[in-house]
C-alpha cells in the first residue's frame, strides 16, 4: 500500500510484506541518478587515491620511513572504507533501505565505526612521529624504532577493532534503549546510542584534542628552528638544514590532513552524539548527509598528499607512465636526502 504525497515522492515500505518494516522514500530517477553520480566519484577517488598512495609506499625504497609506513596503514584504512563501507551506504542512502539483513548490518556499522576510529589513531601517532622528527631530531631515530612502529600500527587497528565489534554485537550502544531499538522499524540499520554510550564513543575522538596540542607545539617549534636555519644558510647551505625543512614540511602536510579529518567528522560526530539527547528526532536525511561528509575525507587524503608532497606526485607520474614495471624502479629518487 502506498500513497503520493507530492509530484515528485512516493512513500512506500521497505518490506511489504512485514509488519513494522520502515517507510521508503522513492525518489524519482532525476533525483537518484546525480546522488548515485556523486557517491560513485567519491568511491572512485577514494579507491584509486588510496591504492596509488599504498602502492608508491610499497614500491619505492626511498619512501619507506617510520611515517610513511603509518601513512600506507592510514591510506589501507580508506581503502576498506572506500571499497567495502561505501558502497553498501551509497546503496541505503539512495534507495533509503538496508535490504542486507540484520547480521550484515552490524559487520557494517562496526567496521564503518572501526575504519574512522583507526583512521583517528593513526593520525593521533602520526603527530607523535613528528614531534620527535621536529622538536627532538637528534633521538629521533632512537625513540622512533621499526619495532615503535609496527606496535603504533597493531595498536591503531585492535584497539578500535575490539571496541567498536565489541560495542555494536554485545549491545552496549543500546544499554537502556532496548525497548525503543527493538520496537524501531525494519529495514533501517540506523546506528543508535544510548546516552550511556555516547561518552564512550567521545573518548575515542579525544585523541584528536592531543593531536591539536601536538602539531601546536610542533608548528612553534618549526618556526623557531626555521629562523635558526635560515640565518645559518645566509653563510653556507648545508644537508642538515635540507632534512630539517623537508621535516617540518611534512609536519605542515600531517597537520593539514588532521584538520581535514576534524572538518569532515566533527559535524557527525557531534549530531550523532546529541540525538540521544533530543529523543532520536534528528533529520535521517541529515544524519546521513553528514556521514558522506565524513566519507569524503577518506577521498581528500591523496588530494593533500598529491598538492603538498614532491615525492608523490613524481611516484604518481612513473606509476601512470607504466614506469614502475622497468627494472630497479623501486630505486628511483623522489626526493634529495
Amino acid at each position: 500500500m502506498s500513497s503520493n504525497f507530492s509530484n515528485t515522492v512516493v512513500m512506500t515500505l521497505c518490506y511489504e510484506s512485514i509488519s513494522g518494516s520502515c517507510p521508503r522514500q522513492v525518489r524519482p530517477f532525476s533525483i537518484r541518478f546525480p546522488m548515485y553520480m556523486f557517491m560513485v566519484i567519491a568511491i572512485i577517488v577514494t579507491v584509486l587515491g588510496n591504492l596509488l598512495v599504498i602502492i608508491s609506499i610499497a614500491h619505492f625504497k626511498q619512501l619507506h620511513t617510520s611515517t610513511n609506513y603509518l601513512l600506507l596503514s592510514l591510506a589501507v584504512c580508506d581503502l576498506l572504507l572506500g571499497g567495502f563501507i561505501m558502497p553498501c551506504s551509497a546503496i541505503r542512502s539512495v534507495e533509503g533501505c538496508w535490504y542486507l539483513g540484520d547480521f550484515f548490518c552490524k559487520i557494517h556499522t562496526s567496521t564503518d565505526i572501526m575504519l574512522s576510529t583507526a583512521s583517528v589513531f593513526h593520525l593521533s601517532f602520526i603527530s607523535i612521529d613528528r614531534y620527535f622528527a621536529v622538536c627532538d631530531p637528534l633521538r629521533y631515530r632512537t625513540k622512533i624504532t621499526p619495532v615503535v612502529i609496527l606496535i603504533m600500527i597493531i595498536i591503531s587497528w585492535v584497539v578500535p577493532g575490539v571496541i567498536s565489534f565489541g560495542m555494536i554485537f554485545l549491545g552496549l550502544n543500546l544499554k537502556g534503549i532496548e525497548d525503543f531499538y527493538y520496537g524501531h522499524c525494519a529495514g533501517g540499520c540506523i546506528v543508535f546510542l544510548s546516552e550511556a554510550s555516547v561518552s564512550s564513543i567521545l573518548t575515542l575522538f579525544v585523541p584528536g584534542l592531543i593531536m591539536l596540542g601536538i602539531y601546536l607545539k610542533v608548528y612553534l617549534v618549526a618556526r623557531k628552528q626555521a629562523k635558526s636555519i635560515h640565518d645559518v644558510t645566509q653563510q653556507f647551505h648545508t644537508a642538515t638544514g635540507m632534512s630539517r625543512q623537508r621535516e617540518r614540511k611534512a609536519a605542515k602536510t600531517l597537520g593539514i590532513v588532521m584538520g581535514v579529518f576534524l572538518i569532515c567528522w566533527t559535524p557527525f560526530i557531534v549530531c550523532n552524539s546529541i540525538d540521544p539527547f533530543i529523543n532520536y528526532s534528528a533529520p535521517p536525511m541529515l544524519l546521513d548527509a553528514l556521514v558522506w561528509f565524513g566519507y569524503l575525507n577518506s577521498a581528500f587524503n591523496p588530494i593533500v598528499y598529491a598538492f603538498f608532497y614532491n615525492w608523490f606526485r613524481k611516484a604518481l607520474r612513473i606509476i601512470m607512465l607504466g614506469q614502475i614495471f622497468k627494472r630497479d624502479s623501486s630505486l628511483s629518487i623522489l626526493f634529495a636526502d
